[in-house]
């Protein structure tokens, strides 16, 4: 495989699909697990779609148990297509309480977004942050990409922390360049970057 430009992929065609989706620990008796359509049982989607800070940042609702089926194979159907990956944050054992992925994924350049959110009773404990490192470093170390990224609204001042305590670097601000529920926000994008 190669990239536009010709060069050789980043990351060959085939690395994020197979086999099965890894489940990645984090301290603190928590890990980055798939998702799984007992988890639309379990309601922390349908959770996600009712917080108003989960909906008004990432613009996400699930409107019932059906949709929050629908979203999981969608999820699934993402990673096989190798254009995203999203995990549970979710206590060993237990239910999801947070989201984690990769979004907009792109092997042949070798890089992707981390997105990331947690339901209101499991925040202020650093879980998002504890996520958003060990994802971007999997993806560096073990997936083999060259670049994530983390953008956030400039309104948005948990995440710019969550972004800085994970190791993201802040590297610009990029005028109008997310749709939130307001409206356009102006981001600040930060990277983790190979090497």
């Amino acid at each position: 495989m190669t990239s536009r430009l010709g060069a050789p992929a980043v990351v060959p065609a085939g690395r994020l699909a197979a086999g099965d989706q890894p489940v990645l620990p984090l301290a603190g008796e928590l890990e980055l697990r798939p998702w799984r359509l007992d988890d639309a049982d379990a309601g922390a989607l349908l959770a996600a779609g009712r917080d108003p800070d989960i909906s008004h940042w990432n613009l996400f609702s699930v409107a019932g148990r059906a949709e929050a089926c629908e979203r999981i194979g969608r999820m699934h159907q993402r990673r096989a297509e190798e254009t995203g990956a999203v995990w549970a944050v979710a206590p060993l054992g237990g239910a999801a309480v947070g989201l984690a992925g990769l979004n907009d994924v792109d092997l042949a350049d070798g890089s992707a977004e981390v997105v990331y959110w947690v339901l209101p009773g499991a925040r202020g404990g650093g879980i998002a942050v504890r996520a958003a490192r060990r994802l971007g470093r999997w993806a560096l170390d073990e997936l083999g990409l060259r670049r994530v990224t983390l953008r956030h609204s400039t309104a948005n001042p948990v995440s710019c922390r969550v972004a800085e305590k994970a190791g993201y670097a802040f590297e610009a601000t990029l005028r109008g360049a997310l749709e939130h529920a307001d409206g356009r926000h102006d981001v600040h994008l930060h990277a983790l970057v190979a090497g």
